[in-house]
């Protein structure tokens, strides 16, 4: 016998329906295993039990997310969007492999590894999320859209490297095994320290069929030519990713590792991956996994081509405007301090409710008060150079700006100073001591007054 599953008590979650149907799937995949010892069944059996895995399969991913809604589980679209990734991308290319190689031994091999490794992994980790025994690694990943970009952009770089055309099989990669493989790490750090960890896998007979025959190589097995001439191809890859995502920052090299199979999955399963693809084409698989925070955080945009274009602008034109429209029920809060300290406390502070801008310095004051006027000031009375009051007179100075409302935000709230400013009309005063709450309280009282 070749492979077994192993049932263990730690795969367990502690709900009897979803624990009962896993033992079930364990020991459908262990069936498979088995045919793999009879030449003569192999075919015929393997057809069938692939046939009853997927069916029974199915009906799982159906029941669990049956359960999940019944007892409010917030993880449950995230946990149905890569049950469907499994049903919809990965199985049918992985039955597509069977059928075109006459379900060879290696054809089924590779199904049920991919096949098991899905089922663990998803079990000890995405299964336990559901009761709280473990965190989900999808909890800050892309969006779908930011996806597809991506899968767009990698296809079209691995056709450029490799003529070979590259199609995405599963969004959600879970970073099993398949095949024979090499994996390469590379780190890149901006200069605001910002890490953008990449991890490549390719599958060997991707390597040999690809880098390998560039270099005119006869060998069966990836050789030290081939492991070279494939890290400055990565790099490269890497680099042409980052430069199209991030055009305006600018990334270094700080680290590279080849790394083994066990190596990889420990940093897969600690870092939880921003975005994890698994391609395939006709000479293998390969996979792109980025640990880039930022990714989740701002998004990558859509890419565009002439396929696309009219769908992707009519869809950007729609996201633009209901967020414009989102934005224009804001109030505009303008913050004049010099303290960059002050400036991300307001940004915490305010930027849930009000649109905020900042100036350090009163000529930045008045630019940004003529490119976009705001329906509040919160000005700091002792700026370098040109103090709260002089600002104030600038404003005041200026016909189209005279109005502006300014309270002044200050540690100065004695009488000589609010005495000094009386004359320029400016609609309070608030301390720089008073706690963070009361501040954002008293700026909401002043909007609601205003009605």
């Amino acid at each position: 016998m070749k492979n077994q599953l192993v049932w263990e008590e730690r795969f367990n979650i502690g709900v009897e329906l979803i624990d009962k149907e896993h033992k079930n799937l364990f020991k459908i995949i262990n069936k498979l295993f088995e045919f793999q010892d009879d030449d003569e069944k192999e075919q015929w059996a393997c057809q069938e039990g692939i046939k009853f895995f997927k069916n029974h399969a199915l009906k799982h991913f159906a029941d669990e997310e049956e359960y999940m809604t019944s007892i409010g589980y917030s993880g449950v679209e995230t946990h149905r969007r890569i049950h469907r990734d499994f049903q919809e991308k990965l199985l049918p290319t992985l039955e597509r492999e069977l059928e075109q190689s006459e379900y060879s031994a290696e054809a089924v091999e590779h199904f049920l590894g991919v096949c098991a490794g899905w089922l663990i992994g998803h079990t000890l980790i995405e299964d336990h999320a559901i009761v709280g025994n473990a965190k989900s690694q999808w909890t800050n990943m892309m969006t779908k859209e930011d996806n597809e970009t991506m899968e767009q952009i990698i296809c079209q770089l691995l056709h450029e490297m490799f003529r070979k055309d590259f199609r995405l099989v599963s969004e959600s990669y879970g970073g099993e095994k398949f095949g024979k493989g090499l994996y390469y790490r590379l780190i890149y750090q901006n200069k605001q320290k910002k890490k953008w960890e990449t991890c490549l896998v390719f599958e060997e007979k991707v390597l040999l069929n690809t880098v390998g025959k560039m270099l005119d190589v006869k060998t069966n097995t990836v050789n030290v030519l081939i492991v070279n001439a494939v890290r400055f191809t990565a790099r490269e890859f890497v680099e042409s990713i980052i430069k199209r995502i991030r055009p305006d920052e600018e990334y270094t090299l700080v680290s590279e590792n080849l790394l083994t199979y066990e190596q990889f999955k420990k940093i897969y399963q600690k870092e939880n991956p921003q975005c994890s693809l698994l391609f395939s084409s006709d000479v293998g698989y390969f996979a792109y996994c980025a640990i880039a925070p930022q990714l989740a955080e701002s998004g990558i945009g859509t890419a565009i081509d002439p396929e696309n274009a009219m769908k992707q602008i009519d869809t950007f034109l729609k996201k633009n405007k209901k967020e414009n429209e989102k934005a224009s029920q804001k109030k505009k809060i303008l913050v004049v301090d010099d303290s960059a300290v002050v400036m991300e406390l307001m940004k915490e502070l305010l930027g849930e409710t009000y649109e905020l801008s900042f100036a350090n310095s009163g000529l930045a004051a008045i630019r940004s008060l003529s490119l976009n006027r705001p329906d509040l000031i919160l000005l700091d009375y002792e700026m370098p150079v040109c103090n709260g009051k002089q600002i104030l007179e600038m404003i005041r100075a200026e016909k189209d700006l005279a109005d502006s409302a300014v309270i002044f935000l200050t540690s100065r709230v004695d009488r000589e100073s609010v005495q000094k400013v009386l004359s320029l009309k400016p609609a309070g005063y608030l301390s720089k001591g008073l706690k963070p709450e009361e501040i954002k309280s008293n700026i909401d009282e002043y909007f609601r007054r205003l009605g």
